[in-house]
C-alpha cells in the first residue's frame, strides 16, 4: 500500500523574527496630553509547528509563533501571536533535502498590558503586569521552507513566511514578513 509508505509526521521548533513598519500614529494612551508614537514590529520570535504528509507530495500543517519578550507600544507592553493551518506541497524529495511550500489561513493576536508598581509603608513595593486588552485579526499566510536532514529523521529547517493580516492598523502594513531557522524531527518515512 504506497499511501502508507509515504505518510510521515514532522515536528519542529524555530527562532527568528517577524517585522512590520510603524504606522507613525500619535496616541495619548493615558490621557495626559503626552502622545506616544507607535513602534515598528521586530524582535526575537519562537515558533513551534508540525506537519502531516498524507501522500508523497501533499500534507497539512499547523504552526504557532510568538514574540519571546514583550515590547513597548504607545506606553503599553505588547506581544504578537500568530497561528495558522496550512496545506503543504513538497515538490521534490531527496534523502537529505525536502522543500516545503505552504499556504493557509489563521489568526493574529496582539496582547497589550502594562507594568505597575505599588508601594506601601507596611509591605514595601511590589510590581505586577496588568492585561489591558487584545486585538484579534484574520490572516492568510504563505511560507517557503526546507528540511535539511542530518540523519534519517533529524533536520535543520530554514523558512521565510509572509503573513497578510487583515486590518492591521496598529502597524504600517498588512504584510508581516518573517524568517526563521529551526530544528526538528520526522517520525515515519521522510521520503
Amino acid at each position: 500500500m504506497p499511501m502508507v509508505h509515504a505518510q510521515s509526521i514532522s515536528a519542529y521548533y524555530s527562532v527568528g523574527t517577524a517585522t512590520d513598519s510603524s504606522s507613525n500614529q500619535q496616541i495619548d494612551t493615558f490621557g495626559t496630553g503626552i502622545p506616544f508614537t507607535t513602534p515598528k514590529m521586530g524582535g526575537l520570535t519562537s515558533d513551534i509547528g508540525g506537519l502531516f504528509m498524507f501522500s508523497k507530495y501533499l500534507g497539512a500543517s499547523a504552526d504557532f509563533s510568538w514574540r519571546d519578550t514583550s515590547a513597548a507600544y504607545a506606553g503599553l507592553n505588547y506581544r504578537p501571536f500568530f497561528y495558522n493551518f496550512d496545506a503543504v506541497y513538497e515538490p521534490l524529495k531527496t534523502k537529505r533535502f525536502v522543500p516545503e511550500l505552504r499556504a493557509g489561513l489563521g489568526g493574529m493576536n496582539l496582547s497589550y498590558s502594562y507594568n505597575s508598581t505599588a508601594c506601601d509603608a507596611f509591605v514595601g513595593c511590589s510590581s505586577s503586569t496588568q492585561p489591558v486588552e487584545s486585538s484579534h485579526h484574520f490572516q492568510v499566510d504563505m511560507q517557503a521552507a526546507a528540511r535539511i536532514y542530518f540523519t534519517n529523521h533529524l533536520f535543520l529547517r530554514p523558512a521565510v513566511e509572509a503573513h497578510y493580516v487583515n486590518n492591521f492598523f496598529q502597524f504600517g502594513s498588512n504584510w508581516v514578513p518573517s524568517a526563521s531557522i529551526g530544528i526538528g524531527y520526522t517520525f515515519g518515512n521522510p521520503e
